[in-house]
């Protein structure tokens, strides 16, 4: 597999960093876009829908918690266009691999020790 990945989240999220600085020093290339300053299109954000489900909500996150039921029964498109930082992070496409999140399961599978 190809060292190189794509890793989606905001520039500000702690989790994103600590991931983004392992990454690196487990030799891995990272491309890192911050979804509030460049948002995802929506056949990106369908895509992620299609390949996560439900699961591409941050249903823990503050964004979440401030938002108003009407809102969150939204489909996850169109909330993660609306609202960017309620997409869980990160989101990890590194060649056939889609991750999602900073866990051991995650680290491991991109060989970072958990």
């Amino acid at each position: 597999m190809s060292k190189t990945l794509t890793m989606y989240g905001l520039g500000h999220c702690s989790t994103c960093q600590k991931a983004q600085a392992a990454l690196e020093e487990h030799g891995w290339q990272v491309t890192f876009r911050d979804i509030q300053k460049q948002p995802l299109s929506e056949p990106e954000r369908q895509r992620m829908a299609d390949e996560w489900g439900d699961k591409i909500i941050n249903r823990a996150s503050l964004t979440w918690r401030a938002m108003t039921d009407e809102e969150r029964a939204a489909a996850p498109v169109q909330m993660m266009g609306a609202k960017p930082a309620v997409m869980k992070r990160p989101a990890i496409e590194a060649g056939d691999l889609r991750l999602l999140g900073w866990t051991a399961n995650v680290k491991r599978g991109l060989g970072v020790p958990a």
